[in-house]
């Protein structure tokens, strides 16, 4: 039997929940502007957020403007980076942004959707990440691996690919909590409903999970 679409209001009360479990709920990212910011999620993807503080404690300290990026060979940034994993794909990323900031943006790491997609290597997920945090402008759901697992499990989309568990979860939130709405799921999914031991007996949504045991 086909589950039951998921109610505005159904989903209000998960996120009440939610919110009450994790007040502390936020960017784990350390970052202090919209270009360190940008580095970091970058830097993010496969990597831990505490792995990448590791490496950004130093990082920030030796570049602090899209000019220093590109002031450095490209093995000096992989080796900067190179704990992150995925260095020599991502110092390719962070030489194109830079690159481009510089050359189309004034420096300045850009406030538009439109155009942070349009930097190298950015993706909609962190422009997402970029524009709800250092710009705090909602234009959408960052969608990881943590947000789209517990969406699935909660039943609040269907769907496997980000853009479309993104477009369910926009439909089902109000705008004014769309940054909290990642925040929120990536702690649940972190500390609670992991992907191979998830913690149900602990879960505050247990009994309306549809993917809880019986």
């Amino acid at each position: 039997m086909a589950r039951r679409r998921m109610t505005k209001r159904q989903a209000e009360e998960i996120l009440a929940i939610l919110m009450d479990r994790y007040p502390e709920a936020g960017c784990e990212l350390i970052y202090t502007n919209s270009l360190e910011l940008t580095v970091a999620v970058v830097l993010s993807a496969q990597c831990t957020d505490a792995r990448v503080n590791m490496i950004t404690e130093k990082l920030f300290e030796k570049y602090r403007c899209p000019a220093d990026y590109l002031a450095v060979s490209q093995e000096e940034l992989e080796a900067d980076i190179h704990s992150a994993g995925f260095f020599r794909q991502k110092a390719k990323s962070i030489r194109g942004i830079m690159a481009a900031v510089l050359a189309k943006h004034g420096g300045e790491v850009p406030r538009t959707m439109a155009e942070l997609t349009a930097l190298p290597g950015v993706g909609r997920k962190t422009a997402n990440v970029i524009m709800g945090n250092a710009f705090k402008q909602a234009e959408g759901i960052a969608v990881d691996t943590h947000v789209g697992r517990v969406a699935r499990r909660l039943g609040l989309t269907r769907h496997d690919n980000p853009d479309k568990v993104e477009q369910d979860l926009v439909k089902l939130f109000p705008r004014d909590r769309w940054t909290d709405i990642n925040h929120i799921l990536i702690f649940h999914g972190r500390y609670t409903c992991a992907a191979r031991k998830p913690r149900c007996a602990d879960c505050p949504l247990a009994e309306r999970c549809p993917s809880a045991p019986e």
